[in-house]
């Protein structure tokens, strides 16, 4: 027996129609108040599945998807890693705490490459998310490594930081600027010279992901590389001008800085330097990384492309090789359940929009680029809009429906999964009647396709990666202030057989999360899951 060979299912009767997976990014279960849109929506389809029995609620977050602790929010990537994976696996935050922990960041090949460019006299400068939101960076690694840079005699070192408001507070910047700048100056002592020379907000500096808008790369090109950008005395004046000309200005969306001394800007990158991006969740990293490394780049016009090394926090891109050099390795996820069903001959159908394939895909698949079998498996990209989505709550559900249903009716894939963006791409903005809409426009996809899955004699299965529209604000003292992050609630899990072939009841699973999906997936379509994965949350009861 081969290492992806499953067990058929003791009993299990085949059903006519597909499995379709629905992943309602976003979408989690919190109080029933006003500040939940998730509540305050109107979805007439989602509160009746909610009464069905095969329902429950799953972790999403903290130690349930890999994350150190329970205190963490979870996010897409790790939510779609546990969802594919059907296991538990230590996370971008949690390694990198670990090899920084043990010492082990330090002692590689990527860090012996940086600090010979140092000792040659070259710059290091660190790009990456300045915060506490633990889903793309944190600032305390940044800490640990820039006190490394003091232990090993780093003499010039520049940061170019971007502002969260995202998985933080949405006016937070400078609570994270101002002590980073003062220690910055403290430790420019005995020779050193270390500073914050660039920066800007996420949503637009820097950050793109999934090829969706480049401009956003190459201003951040223009402001780190270039030193190209509105100019200001230091960073915590820049994040502070910006508030007082526009009082509505959010962190995120904030527009790029360039620090100056004398005239000049203080850390362009230039030959014989190094680069690291202390980011370590992959997405929003890979395009950056991409405008170093490649010779070829056209996606936009560099410049200047200086001969640096660069390496990553982590490898973003394992396939492909995205970046080269990286100082943690990222969790080794096999045996995922994407290879499970290829090795099976099952045949299977992933789509979303730009902003989430690459979560039904990439991450879904264990962090591996591509297909994992081309002959079984079909991806489809729908191409989201270049809009903040608060204007466009909708976005893509409706075409991604549309190419759902027609998948369905031509019946050539058991197994479909999709991803509706709306609950957490709308829910990152704060504005409360576009998150309404948003959840809103799921619910009516979902009545869309069931009736069709019903015909078909299929079996729905719904949850979500992690929560974000189910609160869009806390208040205290009387005072709303947007939320605009993740939560840390549980999300809904519901399968709804149309077929009626099997006699299926819920499992009582002690701590059921995400990662117990995968198994659930496959007492669906009629296997045993391999002895390693969390329990399946369904049993088949014989008739």
């Amino acid at each position: 027996m081969s290492e992806l060979s499953l067990r058929p299912l003791k009993g299990y009767r085949p059903f006519k129609g597909p499995l379709v997976t629905v992943v309602m990014d976003g979408v989690g279960m919190g109080k029933e108040e006003e500040s939940n849109g998730v509540h305050m929506a109107y979805t007439p389809v989602l509160d009746e599945l909610l009464k069905g029995e095969l329902v429950t609620t799953l972790k999403a977050h903290g130690t349930a998807v890999g994350l150190p602790t329970d205190a963490d929010m979870g996010n897409s990537e790790v939510g779609h890693n546990a969802l594919g994976g059907g296991r538990i696996f230590s996370q971008g935050a949690k390694l990198v705490d670990e090899a920084l922990r043990s010492g082990l960041i330090f002692q590689g090949e990527a860090w012996k490459k940086i600090m010979a460019r140092i000792q040659a006299g070259g710059t290091l400068h660190l790009i990456g998310l300045v915060s506490d939101g633990n889903v793309h960076s944190n600032i305390s690694q940044l800490y640990k490594i820039l006190e490394q840079c003091c232990v090993e005699g780093v003499s010039r070192l520049r940061v170019h930081g971007l502002l969260d408001g995202r998985d933080v507070a949405p006016r937070s910047g400078l609570s994270y600027f101002a002590p980073l700048e003062e220690r910055l100056a403290e430790m420019s002592v005995d020779g050193r010279d270390y500073c914050i020379a660039s920066g800007g907000g996420r949503m637009i500096v820097t950050m793109d992901r999934y090829e969706a808008d480049w401009a956003i790369v190459e201003r951040g090109w223009q402001a780190h590389v270039l030193g190209v950008g509105r100019a200001f005395g230091s960073a915590t004046e820049a994040i502070q001008s910006y508030y007082d000309e526009d009082p509505d200005m959010t962190d995120q969306y904030m527009e790029s800085f360039v620090v100056h001394r004398d005239g000049e800007p203080v850390g362009r990158i230039e030959d014989g330097d190094a680069v690291i991006l202390f980011n370590f969740r992959g997405d929003r990293a890979i395009e950056l990384s991409r405008a170093f490394e490649e010779k070829d780049f056209d996606a936009f016009e560099r410049k200047s492309w200086p001969d640096v090394f660069f390496a990553g926090m982590m490898q973003y891109d394992g396939d492909a090789m995205i970046p080269r050099n990286f100082l943690v390795n990222p969790p080794v996820i096999e045996r995922t359940l994407g290879e499970y069903l290829c090795a099976a001959g099952v045949r299977s159908y992933a789509i979303a929009e730009t902003q989430k394939f690459g979560h039904v895909t990439y991450f879904w698949n264990g962090n591996k680029s591509g297909y994992l079998d081309e002959n079984l498996e079909k991806y489809v990209e729908v191409e989201s809009d270049r809009i903040t989505f608060d204007l466009r709550p909708w976005m893509k559900a409706s075409e991604i429906t549309d190419r759902v249903i027609e998948t369905i009716r031509e019946g050539k894939y058991k197994f479909i999964r999709l991803n509706y963006a709306n609950g957490d791409m709308v829910g990152h903005t704060g504005v409360p009647i576009s998150v309404r809409i948003a959840v809103e426009t799921v619910d009516l996809m979902l009545k869309r396709i069931l009736p069709v899955l019903e015909k078909a004699e299929g079996v729905a299965m719904i949850t979500a990666d992690h929560g974000n529209a189910d609160c869009m604000w806390t208040e205290k003292g009387g005072v709303r202030t947007p939320m605009v992050a993740h939560t840390r609630n549980p999300v809904p899990f519901i399968v709804k057989d149309y077929s009626g072939v099997n006699n299926l009841v819920l499992r009582p699973v002690n701590g059921a999360g995400l990662a117990n999906v995968a198994a659930t997936i496959l007492t669906l379509l009629g296997f045993e899951a391999p002895d390693d994965y969390e329990k399946s949350l369904l049993i088949l009861q014989l008739l």
